[in-house]
């Protein structure tokens, strides 16, 4: 793409989305199907030419990145085949497009039904995620949009060469070009142009760092789908059992510390501070894990690093957990991850019916959770097949973002001579 011309490029491409949108939308369930399983197989049969383009990547930014960015970079055998698995389920899951969401009936005859219909263009900007790139492509086609993807340039060859694989099964079955396309610039201004074509996309979904999402909500004049920081709570109740406490904790924080579903807070009741808290701690180090708590946290180990507020702020996506302790319950549990969360996902960890209502009730947040790992907010794990990511807004989409939430509505309104007096 030359960077003289980048912003009449980026139109172009704005154009040939508008165009492809207006065929995608009516392609019929078994096509969009057929075409996704198509893909599917050929990125399993490609995974050594997209690996080959992933160690380009690695070896371009390994010095650039933290342990956690660089996680979500790498791709291996196994995580290409969850790829290609993910637009398999996409395939089998109900066409969003079409379906009559509501219908009525007037006093006067007129019936009026209230039916599903794709966005139209979905551009979506992400940083170090190549597998977004699929992920992506599936959701948008099967909810029948076109899409434009703008990849951070620590990802360009991955995704660059995902969206070349998939495309040739969209050209094996005659899709328009403009269905899928993806922005083969590492120019930062491309993304400055695309946030202003609103005559030709619909929605921008950004994924990444909070630079990025302000610089998006910011300068975008096309409605944004945001995704905020992932400050996600786990709070030990005192109800709580004990061994479940340490093993769900472990797990939100340490499976994978660097995704936006990982626990960055532990919330504790200090009535059982002593009880579930030293296991905790231990697990937590012995797997690298640096441990920031309050000050009735390190009387139960003062080796550990004084948190300030700073801490209760902070989205670590690393090694790294905070930990404060709770003296007045569920309610002051519930009004700490008000002030400092991010309304993406918290849990709650108790055997009191009563608390964890009152917590699922009142906590602000996409996610709530009882008694299970802040790591299941994810789209396959819902069985959504796959997101685009994890809605942090209220309007129009609110969690994991799959095929439903890509779609709007239209009203149809069906008379037999009626007029208004």
């Amino acid at each position: 793409m030359n960077v003289e011309n980048l912003e009449k490029d980026i139109l172009q491409i704005g154009r040939q989305a508008k165009e492809a949108s207006r065929y995608v939308s009516q392609l019929s369930t078994s096509s969009k199907n057929n075409i996704l399983c198509s893909a599917a197989e050929n990125l399993l049969k490609n995974k050594d030419t997209i690996l080959k383009a992933n160690e380009l990547d690695i070896k371009e930014n390994k010095d650039k990145l933290n342990s956690a960015t660089l996680d979500r970079l790498i791709l291996d055998k196994k995580r290409i085949e969850s790829i290609s698995n993910g637009l398999e389920e996409i395939s089998k899951l109900e066409d969003p497009v079409g379906k009559i969401i509501e219908n009525w009936s007037r006093p006067n005859g007129l019936k009026i039904e209230k039916i599903s219909i794709p966005l139209g263009v979905i551009g979506v900007i992400y940083e170090s995620r190549p597998n977004v790139s699929a992920d992506a492509a599936g959701l948008s086609l099967k909810s029948g949009n076109a899409l434009i993807l703008r990849g951070g340039s620590e990802s360009f060859h991955s995704s660059s060469k995902i969206v070349e694989i998939i495309n040739r099964s969209y050209e094996n079955f005659k899709l328009p070009k403009g269905v899928l396309q993806y922005i083969p610039t590492k120019d930062r201004n491309a993304v400055g142009y695309l946030l202003t074509m609103d005559n030709y996309v619909d929605v921008i979904i950004p994924r990444g760092g909070r630079s990025l999402i302000e610089r998006v909500i910011n300068e975008s004049k096309v409605h944004v789908i945001r995704h905020l920081d992932g400050i996600c709570h786990t709070y030990i109740h005192k109800s709580s059992i004990p061994n479940l406490s340490k093993d769900v904790v472990i797990n939100a924080k340490m499976r994978r510390p660097g995704i936006c579903g990982a626990t960055e807070t532990i919330l504790i009741d200090k009535e059982v501070l002593s009880t579930h808290l030293p296991d905790i701690i231990k697990s937590l180090t012995e797997m690298s894990c640096e441990v920031r708590g309050d000050k009735h946290v390190l009387g139960i180990n003062n080796s550990l690093k004084l948190a300030n507020e700073e801490d209760w702020h902070t989205e670590y996506l690393d090694k790294i957990v905070s930990i404060k302790t709770i003296f007045k319950g569920v309610e002051e549990a519930v009004n700490h991850i008000n002030l400092y969360g991010s309304g993406h996902t918290d849990a709650i960890l108790s055997e009191d019916e009563d608390a964890v209502n009152f917590f699922l009730n009142n906590v602000d947040s996409g996610i709530v959770m009882h008694n299970t790992s802040t790591q299941f907010a994810d789209g396959g794990e819902f069985g959504m097949g796959a997101e685009i990511g994890i809605s942090t807004s209220k309007v129009h989409a609110r969690g994991p973002v799959g095929v439903a939430q890509l779609t709007s509505f239209k009203y149809k309104v069906k008379g037999s001579g009626q007029i208004r007096p």
